[in-house]
């Protein structure tokens, strides 16, 4: 497998509150490993809370307790993800409770191993995971925001969903308090050719045939991330955007 990833800070936004990691190489006991956070907060605490929350969770992974690393096995990995995003989020909330200028900061926090045939996927807020394969597009992920609330009731159709103006109020969020409940999938990969990992920045602003089609073009990954960057922006750049492809390479 192969992984590229942008951030970038988009056309209307004064700082970049989205933060990245990707690799293609062994972090820890996990073979692979790629993050997008997107943070939530007053003047630099977005920035700090989605930064922080990256550093403690790959930090975490890494210093996993190194007597019983070599025992972990693919079915190991999500209790390992959710566990350092458990830890992740309790020290953005104790930052905030320790700075009266960071106060209810959060990040959303969205994190993926592709390995032995099957993605393993912990995630809290709207970032999110989409699986692509030559003909499909599919969301792995499902929004903790108020809108998908209304959409998995029935109360509002998916286009309305897309332009309700309620559709960037989060309902969960890591380090707004001391623990949270971490959503954990894992998924076979089947054809899925590309892994995309991305903020709302990316998916707010690009509708998901021209995701699939610019991922399935021509070229390497860092190419084709640099697109979509650039095809968000084009298109206003109303928020930060941050990608990740992970090409696998079978």
């Amino acid at each position: 497998m192969y992984a590229k990833g942008l951030t970038d800070v988009g056309k209307t936004r004064n700082q970049n509150q989205d933060a990245i990691f990707y690799s293609a190489e062994q972090v820890g006991p996990l073979p692979n490993l790629c993050i997008v956070a997107d943070g939530m907060g007053g003047h630099n605490a977005g920035e700090v809370a989605s930064k922080t929350a990256i550093n403690c969770m790959r930090d975490y992974i890494l210093d996993f307790n190194a007597d019983v690393a070599w025992f972990i096995q693919p079915d190991d990995y999500l209790d390992l993800m959710i566990n350092a995003a458990q830890n992740a989020g309790k020290a953005v909330n104790k930052m905030a409770e320790g700075n009266p200028n960071m106060a209810g900061m959060g990040t959303t926090l969205t994190a993926c191993v592709v390995a032995d045939g099957k993605i393993t996927i912990a995630h809290i807020g709207d970032s999110r995971v989409y699986a692509v394969s030559q003909d499909n597009i599919k969301q792995l992920t499902t929004d903790h925001t108020y809108v998908q609330g209304l959409l998995m009731y029935g109360k509002i159709t998916a286009e309305e969903a897309r332009v309700h103006p309620k559709r960037h109020v989060i309902t969960r969020a890591l380090g707004i308090a001391d623990t949270c409940e971490i959503d954990g999938y894992v998924i076979p990969l089947d054809d899925t050719k590309t892994i995309m990992l991305c903020s709302d920045g990316l998916s707010n602003m690009i509708e998901d045939d021209e995701l699939k089609q610019i991922i399935n073009s021509a070229g390497y990954a860092e190419d084709r991330v640099q697109v979509l960057v650039d095809e968000a922006n084009n298109k206003g750049g109303l928020d930060n955007i941050s990608a990740i492809l992970v090409d696998i390479g079978r």
